[in-house]
């Protein structure tokens, strides 16, 4: 890993008239504003559907692309859809993504483009290469036949909805033609893309339905134990996340073999990807499924090195981050270390208390990724701001603060960040502004409100980027 720097920012909040960021125009001048700032890295969430919470941390495919990322204008520009529809999807407000709006219509559209559309050889041939994707349609379409209920419902798991089906592999089909031209465009301008994969599947998925040996549940498909993590800086409950735990040893009976379609899958999108939650590696919290926290889980041993070497195999010359936050021991560093892994450091974690961090900059290593914050986090300015007076007064005095507005410690902590020994330095693209938390994309342990954060143009226009230029040029990133 050469010494870099990038900006974490999903696509769903990228600007645009389309109530959410899409694979349009926008993101290929998102990435030209890398360029302009010295930034040589995007960071991206995952691409999976979105669950009732919006959340791409739990959907009905580890696989499926979303498919509000398809670029309504492309749709348009090939005679998919008229003027009028493409107007009728304009945005209402380009400050927050349209998430009611977009379950009510984007589909709709994508269907009547669906209708239009002619080349369906194309679509299957896609379609053959790709099995993950030909069951997520189906998975699709059948949840449809049954009423939107989950699989462990459905009266029937027979096709009958035709159309459905083509609608659905039609979708993929763009999805991925779409993105693979950004990717390519940002590789042609030295730009790599970082992936994110979520470390479980929710229990209303495709890949528990149709790989139901290699999950903890019952006769019935419902888990038995569920995912979660005890109390720590983000909840004092801890968090529930209620997924489905792995059944380790029947995935270790043929090599891992649905994790490697997985990780191959995601480093054919990316240049390289963030595991989440890789502690889950060494040992993960499991919770009997009728518990209402996680409080009362325990950790279990996980697959440890059989899994890192069978999912590294292949992909040597890749990227793999591993998300070493949370509770963190021992065994957790060991291996991290001998995957070989870049792990986390993330500045706001620092000064949490008055000990010598991991996660200040001076300790940090220079196989590891260095962020200000994540999509988990508060904004920089949010955490100074919020924090209480004795984690801020370290934070600032760390940084040389000497005294003023709070808004000028902002660039400070990123000069900090930029300047440690970390191979990589990302920040989210809020950080990127300076903005506070009222641009905050995700607080963990809270249902609603989260990931409608989006910039707009202007706002990017205006940002400081020769300030940007000039720490990475400083630094050598």
């Amino acid at each position: 890993m050469k010494r870099q720097s990038g900006i974490l920012m999903h696509i769903s909040s990228l600007y645009g008239d389309y109530s959410t960021g899409t694979f349009g125009k926008n993101a290929f001048e998102f990435i030209d504003f890398l360029v302009d700032s010295g930034f040589s890295v995007w960071q991206v969430l995952p691409f999976t559907v979105t669950d009732e919470y919006n959340s791409p941390y739990k959907s009905f495919s580890a696989f499926g692309g979303n498919p509000y990322f398809v670029d309504p204008e492309k749709l348009y520009d090939d005679g998919l859809i008229s003027k009028e529809d493409l107007e009728n999807c304009r945005q209402k407000t380009p400050y927050s993504a349209e998430f009611d709006r977009l379950h009510k219509e984007r589909l709709a559209l994508l269907k009547k483009a669906y209708g239009n559309f002619k080349n369906h050889g194309a679509v299957s041939e896609f379609i053959e290469k790709h099995p993950r994707l030909e069951a997520f349609c189906r998975f699709m379409t059948l949840r449809s036949q049954n009423n939107e209920k989950p699989w462990q419902e459905w009266e029937s798991d027979e096709i009958t909805d035709t159309e459905t089906l083509g609608m659905w592999q039609f979708i993929q089909y763009e999805f991925f033609t779409q993105w693979a031209e950004i990717k390519a465009y940002a590789n042609s301008n030295g730009v790599s893309i970082i992936g994110d994969i979520p470390i479980y599947v929710s229990d209303d998925s495709c890949d528990v339905w149709e790989n139901r040996s290699l999950f903890q549940i019952n006769e019935a498909g419902y888990p038995t134990k569920v995912a979660g993590v005890p109390p720590d800086y983000f909840a004092e409950d801890g968090q529930l996340w209620g997924n489905p735990l792995y059944d380790w040893d029947e995935m270790k009976k043929d090599g891992f073999a649905w994790w490697r379609e997985r990780m191959n899958h995601a480093l054919t999108m990316f240049d390289g990807v963030r595991i989440d939650h890789f502690r889950a590696i060494e040992a993960y919290w499991a919770v009997d499924s009728g518990e209402k926290t996680a409080k009362n889980g325990v950790w279990v041993k996980g697959p440890g090195m059989d899994f890192v070497e069978a999912i590294k195999k292949g992909n040597e010359d890749k990227l793999i981050i591993a998300e070493d936050l949370g509770d963190i021991t021992d065994e957790v560093r060991e291996l991290v270390e001998k995957s070989g892994f870049p792990g986390m450091r993330v500045f706001q974690f620092g000064f949490l208390d008055d000990g010598n961090s991991i996660h200040m900059p001076h300790n940090y290593i220079r196989n590891s990724v260095a962020y200000s914050g994540t999509h988990d986090n508060n904004t920089l300015f949010g955490f100074l701001w919020e924090s209480d007076e004795a984690t801020r007064r370290r934070a600032l005095d760390y940084c040389g603060f000497e005294g003023g507005d709070w808004g000028g410690a902002t660039p400070l902590f990123l000069r900090a960040v930029f300047a440690s020994v970390s191979n990589l330095a990302v920040i989210p693209i809020q950080d990127y502004l300076m903005y506070g938390s009222d641009t905050r994309i995700n607080t963990p342990g809270v249902a609603d409100g989260n990931w409608s954060y989006r910039v707009t143009k202007e706002q990017l226009d205006g940002a400081n980027k020769e300030f940007f230029k000039t720490l990475n040029r400083i630094y050598k990133r």
